[in-house]
């Protein structure tokens, strides 16, 4: 059954990736993360996942050419503008309504795995040079942003979209 999954595309490392002007994170009252120009990513790890996921994730993030040129065109990446990063957490990327309405959330990673994947990902990107922040793990966080464009892209590590 793993392996039917895997190839549906059912587990995989899931990232919702917002271009922003500003984005911050508040907990309790209190601002924790706070970025000017760069990304937003919500990311979600799925139970299964593996290191290759979020590598891939990292480099597909950091890669996007999502930001204009001199000539208008997105044509530059974070990496390129040298923008900040605001990673959150959301393991409500693996919700599955497609059987009810309530979502069921099996297939998410459980805390302790979803934790270390995400401490993983935020620090890969460092290693790569960018100012990267995160939010607070498992805390019921507002995140604030104003959205560039708009434009908001989806990703997943096993290319189902």
């Amino acid at each position: 059954m793993h392996i039917e999954l895997l190839l549906k595309g059912m587990y995989k490392v899931r990232a919702v990736v917002q271009r922003v002007k500003e984005a911050s994170v508040t907990v309790d009252g209190k601002r924790v993360s706070k970025i000017k120009v760069g990304l937003l990513v919500f990311l979600g790890i799925g139970k299964e996942d593996e290191e290759i996921d979020l590598e891939y994730l990292v480099e597909k993030v950091l890669g996007l050419r999502i930001f204009q040129d001199e000539d208008k065109k997105m044509n530059l990446s974070l990496l390129d503008i040298k923008g900040e990063l605001l990673v959150v957490s959301q393991f409500t990327l693996y919700g599955d309504v497609r059987k009810g309405k309530r979502p069921s959330f099996s297939a998410s990673a459980p805390s302790d795995m979803g934790e270390a994947f995400y401490k993983q990902f935020i620090e890969k990107c460092k290693i790569k040079g960018i100012e990267t922040k995160g939010g607070l793990f498992g805390a019921d966080m507002k995140v604030e942003l104003l959205n560039d464009g708009p434009v908001t892209i989806l990703l997943d590590s096993k290319k189902c979209f």
